[in-house]
């Protein structure tokens, strides 16, 4: 499954605070953020739906997410 959110983190020290979340998530396969789209857009591949968690865990620590469908 792959889910994509709109979010508003800027740079690669953000993504690596992010990442240590990400590492916990067991369903997340793969992920990776294009900083360079003006959505700075996240894109997350998973054995599950687990949007709510991912906008959830960014929420927590301060960025904007959103999912895109």
């Amino acid at each position: 499954m792959i889910l994509v959110f709109k979010t508003n983190v800027r740079n690669k020290k953000q993504i690596e605070k992010i990442a240590n979340h990400f590492k916990k998530i067991t369903a997340i396969t793969r992920w990776n953020f294009d900083l360079s789209d003006v959505d700075k857009i996240l894109r997350v591949e998973s054995v599950s739906n687990i949007s709510d968690r991912i906008i959830t865990t960014l929420i927590s620590d301060g960025f904007h997410c959103e999912e895109l469908y």
